[in-house]
């Protein structure tokens, strides 16, 4: 099958079209290829960004295969993320997918290496509608089902992309092409994601598989590899704290081995999932981004309500470097973390460069 890839590139300058044109492109549904144009998007019609990532891959998280799935045509913005204003408040602030289409290169102002002209006419009257974007977005239930449901560019994701094996070595050659990763990175990460498989895949002489894997991820990452085991035994609560952390306010993530000591055996903590992608942020401190309690679940479109507020950290997102089912997806999903797996951090260490005075849960 042929691969559209975008015609754009990491790092090109481009701005994206006005409404008219943007709708124009749009089918009745509101869609280019099955992915929807979304009205958080409008706010952005002109204005000019760089292109943060080619999206010609992205992982799964619809049916839960979490396997990357391959995108024709788009890229994602640098720093533009949905702000859930047309979907109920949602805070997930999903990296937004936008397609060749919708885009243009910024011109003489900025350097670009587009390809070719898109073509996109407004002469024909639009199929889509301002006001169309906003209906498809949510739908009433009938009856007294509970809440509304939602639409949106993650929740459409599988029907916008098609199936993208992990062996189907085009998808790591995009990775360098676009510009997305060095050729560096990319040969890294498939050859620690190879170790790792031959450790699983290894019946005698685990161990010096083991050893030999973390060793080589110990050189080239500096810190071992990846691996998450709950301490927690099967049937028991895991625990629970609070800081009421507020944005602004620095964190320092515990230890990989303070944190396994809150999940089960399925590395969970009272059903969040602690990802291997969370483990190179362990130890490190950083600057609250904000405070997430209502988020759209991607496989039905209802809002659910988190119990007790996840935290969000600036600059903290999945780089998708373990898991070889959906490496170097582009995506870059912000984690959600307990506050359990938290401590606060007195910022005015941070800029003395003073050892951090930690404060506990209560």
């Amino acid at each position: 099958m042929i691969w559209r890839l975008s015609n754009f590139r990491a790092g090109d300058v481009v701005e994206v079209r006005s409404k008219e044109e943007i709708l124009s492109s749009l089918d009745q549904h509101g869609c280019v290829d099955g992915m929807p144009f979304m009205p958080e998007m409008l706010q952005y019609c002109g204005r000019r960004f760089h292109v943060g990532t080619v999206a010609h891959k992205s992982c799964d998280t619809v049916r839960k295969t979490w396997k990357n799935r391959r995108v024709p045509s788009t890229v994602h913005l640098e720093g533009v993320r949905c702000d859930g204003s047309a979907h109920g408040g949602c805070q997930a602030e999903c990296n937004l997918f936008w397609k060749d289409v919708w885009l243009k290169p910024a011109g003489a102002n900025g350097s670009t290496s587009y390809k070719k002209a898109t073509g996109v006419t407004t002469e024909r009257p639009p199929m889509c509608t301002e006001a169309k974007l906003t209906a498809h977005a949510r739908t009433e239930p009938d009856g007294d089902a509970a809440g509304p449901r939602y639409s949106c560019q993650a929740t459409m994701l599988y029907e916008a992309t098609v199936p993208l094996p992990w062996w189907d070595l085009r998808q790591y050659v995009f990775d360098v092409i676009t510009g997305n990763h060095s050729s560096v990175r990319v040969l890294s990460a498939l050859l620690l994601a190879s170790l790792r498989w031959l450790v699983r895949r290894t019946p005698y002489g685990y161990r010096v598989m083991k050893l030999l894997s973390d060793r080589m991820h110990q050189r080239l990452t500096g810190r071992p590899g990846p691996s998450v085991e709950g301490r927690i035994q099967k049937g028991a609560s895991t625990p629970t704290g609070r800081l009421d952390l507020q944005p602004g306010e620095y964190v320092r993530i515990k230890s990989k081995t303070e944190i396994e000591q809150t999940l089960d055996e399925t590395a969970k903590n009272r059903g969040m999932f602690f990802d291997w992608e969370m483990i190179p942020y362990c130890e490190r401190v950083f600057k609250v981004r904000s405070r997430v309690s209502k988020i759209i679940d991607e496989p039905t479109g209802k809002m659910l309500h988190m119990k007790q507020p996840c935290i969000v950290l600036d600059g903290v997102v999945c780089t998708s470097q373990y898991n070889p089912s959906r490496l170097m997806c582009p995506r870059a999903i912000t984690p959600y973390w307990r506050e359990l797996w938290l401590e606060r951090v007195e910022d005015h260490h941070l800029i003395s460069g003073e050892p951090p005075t930690v404060k506990g849960h209560r």
